[in-house]
């Protein structure tokens, strides 16, 4: 029984279902029930009993995904897009400094991609396995040491290699942000806010819009190697965020299930993978030259490649889901080739404006502004684009229409035909990017979304390095008339053969 100074009733009173006193009770001196408080059955409010503001709920749910998670993420992911664009108004400089030709600069472009193309995939399974935080801070590392090494580079192979290592450390940021994320969702209980991806995106696509402008703003400004250097204090900035501001890999001993989670990187996959590629990058960089014999042990490897993925239990690239999956691979396509007239222009018109227009590689830049604000303006666009046939359709359009237009550009022509050019490539490259990734959110299966995300990645490089070759074939030495000519009759084919595969496409008629 409780004690007396509690004010409770006698032994002879019982209290109702409903807890109402009867006529004989009276609360104690010191006991004041609330407005809202009503005793259970059983319950008597003691002397020590402090009603509080309302009903006890446990801790407040954490809200996750602040922007001091998201900052370092966002500095990180905008590395690689920039570092692919920005080089394109110092390309003319590069080769003035070390005394080569178009073709020879092309490697510059070509071997971030490779690299890249090859990392990604593979820095996105470490991520998984060993935690995205160390595996975003160790591509840091890497991007602050090949700013360095080019900074520095006393000869051409010295730059070759900084751009190699600059592929690699950028390559580790996009998929170990899509993994902290992930672990974010794991900890809050919900999924990933959709505005969080988008930033991601935007980064991406914004700092790839502006990297010509930018780059060549600082070509003016210190020179072609401010290229290299502004790499090392956006890496420090991301670094310095990233230790103070994400959380430490969780522990991976077990997964959810309970199961020890194995590091299966299939390095016979990856091998044969990087090996095929570079074989095809070789021969497609001389393709004014081309080394036929290369075509043998690239099919060799691919045949290879192909087998070793049929059997293995956890491929490198799964072929059985992209042969059953007719719609993420044409996205796939659509994307590759999407990229490959993007990067003509990004490096082929931008050297042609220099070496045969005569402009300055700041004038340059300010010309490529057109582009980078309608890139910028369109990447927001299209994330609020619920349909995806209709705006990939525009894209393909224009860039057929802005091939066309570089087939009749000359030394004489105005310049705002010069500017209305590069804005009709930089609405293009924001619908695609914007849409492509939501056809493969859309087509790709759920467990695998990390890795689909990874190949679209590899179709962009592959497209890329494809955009180089072919600007190599029509430059040889020296951006002319003649040759951006050349670049602009195969860019309005393959434009016309991305609208049939946009507006034909099955998979897209329902989503328009």
């Amino acid at each position: 029984m409780p004690p007396e100074r509690s004010g409770t009733p006698g032994p002879r009173q019982t209290l109702g279902p409903r807890q109402t006193p009867g006529p004989r009770q009276t609360p104690g001196p010191r006991q004041t029930l609330g407005p809202r408080q009503t005793p259970g059955p059983r319950q008597t409010p003691g002397p020590r009993q402090t009603p509080g503001p309302g009903p006890a709920s446990g801790p407040r749910p954490t809200p996750g995904f602040s922007a001091r998670l998201t900052a370092p993420l966002l500095i990180g992911s905008l590395l690689n897009p920039l570092n692919t664009t920005m080089i394109s108004t110092a390309l003319v400089a590069i080769g003035h400094a070390f005394g080569i030709g178009a073709a020879d600069t092309a490697w510059l472009i070509s071997v971030l991609y490779l690299a890249s193309a090859i990392a990604q995939p593979v820095l996105g399974r470490l991520a998984d396995a060993l935690g995205p935080r160390r595996v975003f801070l160790a591509g840091l590392v890497v991007v602050i040491a090949s700013g360095l090494v080019g900074a520095l580079a006393p000869d051409f192979g010295t730059l070759i290699a900084s751009r190699i290592l600059l592929g690699i450390g950028t390559s580790a940021a996009y998929p170990a942000a899509m993994a902290v994320l992930r672990d974010e969702s794991r900890r809050v209980g919900r999924v990933a806010p959709r505005p969080v991806l988008a930033r991601l995106s935007f980064a991406a696509l914004g700092s790839a819009a502006v990297g010509p402008t930018l780059g060549g703003l600082l070509v003016v400004a210190v020179g072609w190697r401010g290229i290299f250097a502004v790499n090392v204090p956006i890496a420090l900035v991301a670094f310095g965020a990233a230790l103070l501001w994400i959380p430490a890999d969780p522990p991976r001993g077990r997964a959810a299930d309970g199961s020890t989670p194995k590091l299966s990187l299939d390095p016979l996959g990856i091998g044969l993978f990087s090996t095929a590629l570079t074989v095809l990058v070789f021969f497609l960089l001389d393709l004014a030259h081309p080394m036929w014999w290369l075509l043998a042990p690239f099919a060799v490897l691919t045949a290879a490649l192909v087998g070793w993925q049929l059997q293995s239990p956890q491929p490198f690239i799964d072929i059985r889901m992209l042969a059953r999956n007719g719609a993420l691979s044409r996205t796939y396509l659509r994307h590759g080739l999407s990229y490959l007239l993007i990067y003509c222009v990004m490096y082929g018109y931008t050297q042609w404006l220099e070496e045969a227009r005569g402009y300055s590689p700041g004038h340059t830049g300010l010309l490529m502004l057109p582009m980078s604000v309608a890139a910028l303006v369109c990447s927001l666009l299209g994330a609020r684009t619920k349909g995806l046939r209709a705006p990939l359709t525009l894209a393909c359009v224009l860039l057929t229409v802005g091939a066309c237009t570089l087939a009749f550009l000359s030394g004489e022509t105005p310049l705002a035909v010069l500017l209305l050019a590069g804005a009709c490539f930089g609405i293009p490259q924001g619908l695609i990017g914007t849409s492509n990734q939501a056809a493969v959110q859309a087509h790709a299966p759920p467990e695998n979304i990390g890795s689909a995300a990874g190949l679209q990645r590899t179709a962009q490089y592959i497209g890329a390095i494809t955009a180089s070759s072919l600007i190599a074939l029509a430059y040889a030495d020296a951006a002319s008339d003649s040759g951006l000519h050349l670049m602009a009759a195969v860019s309005a084919v393959l434009g016309l053969l991305l609208i049939i595969l946009t507006v034909g496409d099955p998979a897209l008629r329902g989503r328009t």
